[in-house]
């Protein structure tokens, strides 16, 4: 394929077209990408996957799916990859084995980080990474360089990883935090195999899970993230608290989130989530019976309002915009307008189009063909 641009010859890790004009080989070379990242496939669910890179076109924010969400806080959310490799039965996102999603994302690594830097930038203060995908953060091939590049972020403090954890070694243990990774948020549910592997939805070994999350505790802060899932797990609760209090030691700070299960119209529901008041009763149950704090808010982690990113569009706005590839959903497609991604549902047009806004919080936008 090369070679149709001309005469080439490989050179430490780069590829020189020493006959043919720079533009003209740069224009074919990127024609020749393009045609490529059509035929992309995730390796794991088979699905069509898009890249995401400088020259797609496509904005890092506007999507709760891919790139970067920011809440107004200290958090900044950073979202390179959208995969999963289990297959749990209560997953609010539907990724995983049996997902229902059309498409997948992957971010260029430099993309990201560059418009990360504008972000912190902007805000001008002290910020946590927190690298939380709608799937596996460890399935993106280039993990430890983005943790690398984040952590070499003058205004970066702390970063944090959730994990299913199934795909740790301690040799990973070790790379991750040796890049800057500071805590991982381990997802583990239950203490029980029987019942890990059923919520895990597919093969899972849970003695494995029990010592890496050990070695993690040797190496970083480790955060125990149950999700309580009605009918299924309410008994765990307190097991994986005693496993949380375990691997804790004498490390002072957060070391356990319990999560109340939610029902999303397109996630996974077996069961119908628990009412706050219900959920806030049953936590203080616990704290009482493990002596543990477990209801946490904003100051426990240290969360800090900050500056407020603009907003281009406001709610029941129309605006035109241009479709440039389907989302996650069937029959969503995302659209570009002022630098923001736009999640339009029930989508079959192409090209400019014109649309009323139906989302702009925290800058995640959604809209409704006209």
């Amino acid at each position: 394929m090369l070679s149709k641009i001309g005469d080439f010859k490989i050179k430490d890790s780069s590829i020189i077209f020493e006959k043919t004009p720079e533009k003209r080989a740069e224009r074919k070379f990127n024609s020749l990408l393009a045609e490529g990242f059509k035929d992309l496939k995730n390796t794991i669910s088979g699905k069509k996957t898009i890249y995401i890179h400088k020259n797609s076109g496509i904005p890092l924010i506007g999507s709760n799916s891919f790139g970067i969400v920011d809440r107004n806080t200290s958090i900044i959310d950073v979202r390179p990859i959208t995969s999963c490799n289990l297959n749990c039965i209560f997953c609010s996102v539907d990724a995983g084995l049996s997902s229902r999603n059309q498409v997948d994302f992957v971010v260029e690594r430099e993309y990201l980080v560059e418009e990360f830097k504008k972000l912190v930038d902007f805000k001008g203060c002290d910020v946590e990474v927190h690298l939380g995908t709608q799937g596996e953060p460890l399935l993106y091939a280039e993990i430890i360089e983005l943790i690398k590049d984040l952590s070499s972020i003058k205004k970066v403090k702390t970063i944090s990883m959730d994990t299913n954890g199934t795909l740790l070694t301690e040799e990973l243990v070790d790379k991750l935090a040796e890049a800057g990774l500071t805590r991982i948020n381990l997802s583990l549910n239950a203490m029980d195999k029987n019942l890990a592997r059923k919520l895990a939805g597919c093969k899972y070994n849970l003695d494995k899970i029990k010592e890496t999350a050990s070695y993690i505790a040797k190496k970083m802060e480790l955060a125990i993230a149950p999700v309580l899932v009605p009918g299924f797990n309410d008994d765990a609760m307190e097991k994986l608290i005693n496993f949380a209090k375990k691997m804790k030691g004498d490390r002072k700070g957060y070391f356990i989130g319990i999560q109340n299960f939610l029902n999303y119209r397109f996630g996974r529901n077996p069961c119908k989530q628990l009412s706050w008041d219900k959920f806030y009763l049953m936590m203080k149950d616990l704290e009482k019976k493990t002596n543990t704090k477990l209801i946490i808010g904003p100051e426990d982690f240290n969360i800090q309002k900050t500056k407020k990113l603009p907003k281009p569009f406001k709610k029941g706005q129309i605006i035109k915009a241009e479709i440039l590839c389907p989302g996650r959903l069937k029959n969503e497609m995302l659209a570009v307008a002022s630098n923001r991604v736009i999640s339009i549902p029930t989508c079959f047009k192409k090209g400019i189009v014109k649309i009323r806004i139906t989302r702009t919080k925290h800058n995640i936008f959604m809209g409704r063909l006209v």
